[in-house]
């Protein structure tokens, strides 16, 4: 049983056949776990995952990140360093921030004012639907904390 309430599930199963997706409870649970905002790695997903759905295991997760992923319910990012990141907000073609200290992922809209380069001076035949940019740095808490960079 997935630990969503019964109105996120209806959500979250209707979103999955709006995909194209079969439901299923991996996939629920899997979706289930996020909340807004949260960048969450593969790990992180099991963990809560596993506390729902007991006899699941990490390639199963894996494989429901990656078809969730595939269908554009959610974005995976890989910021340097790290393990891949998923999220729940997709098809805005926002931004991040990573802090250099902890690792906290936050996202950020596009720039305004100085843009970033986001139009290549070179396509190479390229059909550009999105760009990416992280900016990296210390959050105010590891800043207070006198981290370094």
């Amino acid at each position: 049983m997935s630990s969503i309430a019964a109105d996120e599930r209806e959500q979250a199963a209707a979103r999955l056949r709006a995909a194209g997706l079969k439901v299923t409870e991996s996939r629920l649970a899997v979706f289930g776990t996020f909340h807004a905002g949260e960048h969450l790695d593969a790990d992180d997903v099991y963990t809560r995952v596993a506390v729902a759905l007991p006899t699941t295991s990490r390639q199963a997760v894996y494989g429901v990140l990656g078809a969730l992923a595939e269908a554009g319910l959610l974005r995976k990012i890989e910021p340097a360093g790290s393990p891949a990141l998923y999220e729940t907000r997709v098809g805005d073609n926002h931004h991040h921030l990573v802090c250099t200290g902890c690792g906290k992922v936050l996202d950020v809209g596009c720039v305004v004012g100085e843009a970033a380069c986001l139009t290549p001076s070179e396509t190479h035949g390229f059909r550009i639907a999105t760009a990416e940019v992280t900016f990296w740095g210390l959050c105010p808490e590891c800043s207070a904390s006198g981290a370094l960079s």
